[in-house]
């Protein structure tokens, strides 16, 4: 299968050094604990994202540069992919770039994020989410993507919870002895999205890892464990819309797409939001200051 680059040939191709976005696919799928496809995930997101619209709406995010690396070798152990990951995420920041993940199962974002400790530890992590990811282990395994957000709090690094509404015992009693931000689907439907506010030190510069299990099971039926009562699309894109206008973003990831057949629709709704929200940073007068961006004419 030949190479595909993420909007097609709607982009000309940018090195590593002069793209501002490095996309980065990874194909994982090891620890899904329910319906599988993870692994699909990425080249179908890139598949999708050639049906793009290159003006957002607002802009054309595609002018700073994309790189679309190789897919991740996902064969071995999962310690080794992660470990992997992390490599690639810290080249991407040493050309000044901002990853951008496709997965692939969820417990990648751990190397997403040991990659940007390297580089600095003064960020926070914002998980859109339905299930807290808090569990110690699950299955027997801890880089289970049920435990993700436990491995990556163990690294002190603060967390925000976003959109969840399944968690177990445990994970409650975390949230709750640890005082860790949430802000549940049920909270944003009775009080809006207002009622997503960060506490004030929460850190300027973040993290995005977006579970696409966020989404309400009407618009994202294409993932291993839907959930009911998620969130919606305009709802999504006004919390992103005020977390890049407020906050430095260094990164982010989509994970737990299980692509469909004939549901190429929740495939493309990702792919539209990976782009939205590239867009949302290069607008971003905060984000264009750190990163030193000039107008694109």
């Amino acid at each position: 299968m030949s190479k595909i680059n993420f909007h097609g040939d709607d982009v000309a191709f940018s090195p590593p050094h002069k793209a501002l976005f490095h996309i980065l696919p990874v194909p994982l799928e090891k620890t899904v604990s329910y319906l599988g496809g993870t692994q699909h995930g990425p080249q179908a997101l890139l598949e999708a994202s050639c049906q793009l619209e290159l003006f957002d709406g607002k802009s054309i995010p595609a002018e700073y540069g994309i790189y679309t690396a190789d897919p991740l070798d996902c064969s071995p152990t999962i310690e080794k992919v992660l470990n992997d990951l992390q490599e690639k995420v810290s080249s991407t920041l040493e050309h000044r770039g901002i990853p951008i993940v496709l997965g692939g199962e969820h417990s990648l974002s751990l190397a997403c994020v040991k990659g940007l400790k390297q580089h600095s530890d003064d960020f926070g992590v914002i998980q859109f989410d339905a299930h807290a990811d808090l569990r110690n282990s699950y299955d027997g395994s801890l880089h289970s993507h049920a435990s993700v957000m436990r491995r990556i709090y163990e690294e002190d690094i603060p967390i925000c919870q976003i959109g969840t509404r399944s968690y177990c015992l445990e994970e409650h009693l975390l949230r709750r002895e640890n005082n860790i931000f949430f802000c549940d689907a049920e909270t944003i439907w009775q009080k809006g999205i207002e009622a997503v506010s960060l506490p004030a030190d929460f850190p300027e510069k973040i993290y995005i890892t977006f579970d696409v299990d966020c989404f309400d099971t009407s618009l994202m039926p294409a993932t291993g464990t839907p959930v009911p009562g998620g969130l919606h699309w305009h709802q999504v894109t006004e919390i992103l819309r005020s977390l890049f206008r407020d906050r430095l973003c260094l990164g982010f990831d989509l994970v737990e797409l299980s692509p469909q057949t004939g549901m190429h629709g929740a495939t493309f709704t990702v792919a539209q939001l990976a782009y939205n929200m590239m867009g949302y940073l290069v607008r971003s007068a905060k984000n264009k200051t750190y990163y030193s961006l000039s107008d694109v004419p």
